[in-house]
């Protein structure tokens, strides 16, 4: 209404009217899901049961629709000044939501918010406050159920909500009447640590489209989408049209469900893979020899805090450096861990998007950290890597920093920074996969330059044979030797089974390029075994 330039105090027709208050009654129906949803997703102990917080649904509401709630901190609700008829919405939600509590005590999957959902709005003059307000009844609902899970309402457990009667349905509102999800499409420029962008500037592009309704994460339902090519450097601007076409689907974890990010690959306009769409070559390799194998990958994926004001590494004194190496790896402390809220952000962030994330840790040079993704397929574990990458940037706007995947930040005596990847092959992980692990090395070693060639922009100045690498021209394997070129982990030899370790690979490779040679020297070579 606010944006159509009417009068605040325009009165509806009985038709908008209803309109409206059906999507009044599914925001509400959407806040509370969305709050029985967290609850029963939220660890708890034995024994405890599952709590519904104001706070998911006031965010969600926050998020979704763009409502806030006058007085919400916390998880707590001052008293609002209620309108005509909210006392009986009130208790008739807090009824609602009680069962709802009592049904995920009993673990039941559907909340029992219905009912009360539908009751029909009061009269009188609403606005935003008056929304909210009523939303806030709803959420004040969930603060009480929290306090008191599994109580019945006062007509008995089990019985059904009795709607309020309201004697008049007219309704003056300032809504946004057009719900909308954003979708935050992702794709990558391929230029990263380019001469063109340099080794600051990354690769993660993205823009948002609105839908009118959820689509889920069925990365097919999603229409393709363009941009301008030649303002990323892969198009001319005489046809500068790039495709975006999706591939993978997951909650967005900053802007909250029902909002999405989604991977993409890119498409020339010819409607080809652009030179760029590395996953579209990696697709060629993946067949069903490869599905039988069940490849997996992890990628440990490390990076370089940089100050946004600066440019110099995050934590280190000004125009000087810290102690050296040593006191650092995987240190406790504020003299030892530097830019740790931003790496506990992006962990949450990965874990609440579904990426199989698997841990964190500082790293040996100040400033640097890791996270890891897998173990997972090829195709998922490129799509998941670039979507944690673009969460890691995107966070980064919020704490003022900088990250980098430069394989060599700082010249001197300071370790680079990698992107190790484990391999296994469904047969290098069951007994006597040794076998199968020693034939794959000597595969890899017969195409070392080809791999290297690949394995990022600047890995040059990282792989010298000291700071735990390998002389850039050697191929050498080792057992729990972090200078070697294929690491094989002790407990693999101990066990004679399990998976290596490349630890060639740049902080800023393409994970779809490292997929691809492996699969396609390891399981698509065999005249290399001889």
């Amino acid at each position: 209404m606010r944006h159509a330039g009417l009068d605040r105090g325009y009165v509806l027709d009985e038709a908008t009217q209803a309109a409206l208050l059906a999507i009044y009654d599914d925001m509400l129906d959407s806040a509370i899901e969305f709050g029985c949803l967290m609850a029963k997703k939220r660890k708890v102990g034995a024994g405890t049961r599952p709590m519904l917080y104001a706070r998911d649904m006031a965010q969600h509401l926050s998020r979704g629709y763009g409502l806030s709630i006058p007085g919400f901190a916390g998880d707590l609700l001052k008293p609002y000044k209620r309108r005509t008829g909210s006392s009986e919405i009130h208790r008739a939600r807090m009824a609602a939501v009680r069962l709802t509590a009592q049904k995920l005590e009993e673990g039941g999957a559907e909340p029992a918010v219905a009912a009360a959902s539908k009751a029909p709005a009061p009269g009188g003059a609403a606005g935003a406050s008056g929304q909210a307000g009523a939303a806030s009844a709803a959420t004040s609902g969930a603060v009480a159920s929290s306090q008191v899970p599994g109580k019945a309402a006062k007509s008995g457990a089990g019985a059904a909500v009795v709607q309020p009667k309201v004697e008049s349905r007219n309704l003056t509102v300032r809504v946004q009447a057009k719900v909308s999800v954003k979708a935050e499409y992702v794709w990558c420029d391929g230029a990263e640590g380019a001469p063109e962008k340099g080794m600051i500037f990354n690769e993660m592009r993205s823009k948002t489209k609105t839908f009118d309704e959820e689509l889920g994460l069925d990365p097919t339902v999603y229409p393709d989408w363009s941009y301008d090519g030649s303002s990323t450097g892969q198009a001319k601007g005489n046809n500068s049209d790039i495709i975006l076409r999706p591939v993978k689907v997951v909650f967005d974890p900053i802007r909250g469900a029902p909002h999405v990010l989604i991977m993409c690959e890119v498409f020339s306009p010819d409607g080809t893979a652009h030179p760029s769409n590395t996953r579209a070559k990696l697709r060629q390799v993946v067949d069903k020899e490869t599905d039988d194998e069940e490849c997996w990958f992890g990628f440990e994926q490390e990076y370089t805090m940089l100050a946004k004001t600066t440019g110099h590494v995050y934590g280190w004194p000004a125009g000087g450096y810290p102690a050296p190496q040593g006191p650092f790896y995987c240190g406790v402390g504020a003299e030892s861990a530097f830019g740790r809220p931003l790496a506990e952000a992006h962990l949450d962030a990965c874990m609440a998007a579904g990426l199989d994330i698997s841990g964190i840790n500082s790293e040996v040079m100040p400033g640097q950290w890791e996270y890891q993704i897998g173990p997972i397929g090829p195709l998922e574990m490129g799509d998941q890597v670039h979507l944690s990458r673009w969460l890691l940037h995107r966070l980064g706007e919020n704490y003022g920093i900088v990250t980098t995947f430069n394989p060599k930040p700082v010249k001197g005596d300071w370790n680079g920074t990698g992107a190790h990847t484990n391999f296994s092959t469904k047969g290098m992980r069951i007994p006597g996969g040794m076998k199968d692990i020693d034939e794959a090395i000597v595969k890899l070693s017969k195409t070392h330059p080809e791999h290297i060639s690949q394995y990022g922009l600047g890995n040059d100045a990282r792989l010298t044979g000291k700071h735990e690498t390998c002389d850039i021209n050697t191929f050498r394997q080792g057992v729990a030797d972090r200078g070697a070129s294929i690491r094989i982990p002790l407990p693999v030899t101990l066990k004679g089974y399990g998976y290596l370790e490349d630890r060639r690979p740049a902080a800023n490779v393409d994970p779809y390029v490292v997929a691809r040679l492996l699969i396609k020297t390891i399981l698509k070579s065999p005249h290399l075994a001889n």
